[in-house]
C-alpha cells in the first residue's frame, strides 16, 4: 500500500491522558472521510469502544466503518486516567518510531500524533529529546524540523521552541532564523500550495527594539538578515513589533508569521483559535500533524475531552499528504 490510498496513522501518545479518547472521537466523526489506523495498546481505548486489531495498515480498508482499526503495541501496564506511569514510557516511544517507519515505507500516508508527557518519558525511558518535534527529526535522520501552528486564522512558526526564555537571545542566531524562514517558505509552497508566500518576521524585543532603546538584536542583525533575504527574492516583512502583528488586518498581509520564541507564537494562535489549532512539523520527509494541546490529565477518563483539534489535525494531515 502506497501513496494516497494509505491511511493516516494516529499514535496513541500518553495513554493516561486524553489521547486515546480524542482519537476514538475523531474516528467516529471522520469515518468514511479519512482512512485511519490507531497505533497503541487497545486496553487504553475508551471502554467498549468498537475496534478491530489488524496486522498491517493495508487491512484498514477491510474493517470498514464499523470499528477503529488498531495496530497493536503492547504496553507494560494498563492506563490510569490522569496518572502517567513511567513503565509505559517505552511503549509510547516505540509507537512513534514504528509510525515513522510505516510512513517511510509508504504503508502510511501521514502521522498524526497524540500528546505525550515528557516527564514520564524521561523518568521511564531516559528520553533525551525536548519534545515530539525533536524526536521525529532524529528519527528522520537529523532533519532540521520546524514547528508550525496552523489554523484557518493564523499560521505561525517559532524560531526557538522548548528552551528557557533566558536562553532565547543566545540560541537565536542569524543562521537559525534564516533556516527557519527558508524551511517555512518551502513548506508554504510545496505543502500549502502558496506560490509566492508572504512571511512576517517578529522582532525579539518589545516594539521590535524601538530603534535600539529596548534591545539591540533587531538593529545589530535581524534587520540586515531580513533585508538580505528580501534581496534574494523572499517576500518578507519585519522585524515587526509582536504586539501589533496578530490582529485581523495585520494577519491579512501575510501567509505565515515567524516568531522568535515559543510563547510569542503560541499565545496568539491559542487565543484566536484554541480548539482548531494544529501543530504541523515542517522540514521532515513525511507529513506529521498533532493537536495543539497537551495531555489534559485533569479531564482524562471523564469522556468530556474536546476532539476538535485532533479532528482538524487529521484532516490537515490528509490534505498535506495529498489524500482525496
Amino acid at each position: 500500500m502506497t501513496g494516497a490510498a494509505a491511511p493516516v496513522v494516529i499514535t496513541c501518545g500518553e495513554p493516561a491522558g486524553i489521547g486515546p479518547e480524542i482519537a476514538a472521537k475523531a474516528w467516529a466523526a471522520l469515518k468514511g472521510q479519512v482512512p485511519l489506523v490507531w497505533m497503541g495498546d487497545a486496553r487504553h481505548l475508551p471502554d467498549h469502544f468498537p475496534h478491530q486489531i489488524i496486522d498491517d495498515p493495508s487491512q484498514a480498508k477491510q474493517v470498514g466503518h464499523s470499528a477503529l482499526p488498531v495496530l497493536t503495541q503492547e504496553f507494560a501496564q494498563p492506563a490510569i486516567p490522569g496518572k502517567p506511569d513511567p513503565a509505559n514510557a517505552q511503549g509510547v516511544i516505540d509507537v512513534i518510531a514504528k509510525a515513522v517507519r510505516l510512513v517511510g515505507s509508504g504503508d502510511a500516508a501521514a502521522i498524526c500524533t497524540a500528546p505525550i508527557h515528557k516527564k514520564a518519558l524521561i523518568d521511564g525511558a531516559a528520553f533525551q529529546y525536548p519534545g515530539h518535534t525533536e524526536y521525529l527529526a532524529a528519527l528522520a535522520g537529523g532533519a532540521r524540523a520546524v514547528m508550525m501552528l496552523a489554523s484557518d486564522q493564523l499560521r505561525v512558526v517559532p524560531a526557538t521552541i522548548h528552551i528557557a526564555l533566558e536562553d532565547v537571545p543566545s540560541t537565536l542566531t542569524p543562521e537559525l532564523l534564516r533556516e527557519t524562514i527558508e524551511i517555512t517558505a518551502k513548506a508554504l509552497r510545496s505543502q500549502f500550495n502558496i506560490d509566492q508566500p508572504r512571511i512576517a518576521v517578529a522582532g525579539l524585543n518589545p516594539h521590535a527594539g524601538e530603534g535600539g532603546a529596548m534591545g539591540r538584536q533587531e538593529q545589530i542583525w535581524i534587520m540586515d538578515l531580513v533585508a538580505d533575504m528580501q534581496g534574494e527574492g523572499f517576500d518578507l516583512q519585519g522585524p515587526l513589533p509582536a504586539d501589533t502583528m496578530f490582529h485581523a488586518a495585520a494577519r491579512a498581509r501575510y501567509d505565515a508569521a515567524i516568531a522568535m520564541y515559543h510563547d510569542q507564537a503560541l499565545i496568539p494562535i491559542k487565543t484566536l483559535d484554541f480548539d482548531r489549532g494544529v501543530n504541523v512539523t515542517l522540514g521532515l520527509p513525511f507529513v506529521r500533524t498533532s493537536p495543539d494541546h497537551g495531555t489534559a490529565f485533569d479531564i482524562a477518563g471523564r469522556g468530556v475531552a474536546n476532539a476538535t483539534s485532533m479532528i482538524e489535525a487529521i484532516k490537515l494531515a490528509a490534505k498535506l499528504a495529498g489524500m482525496p
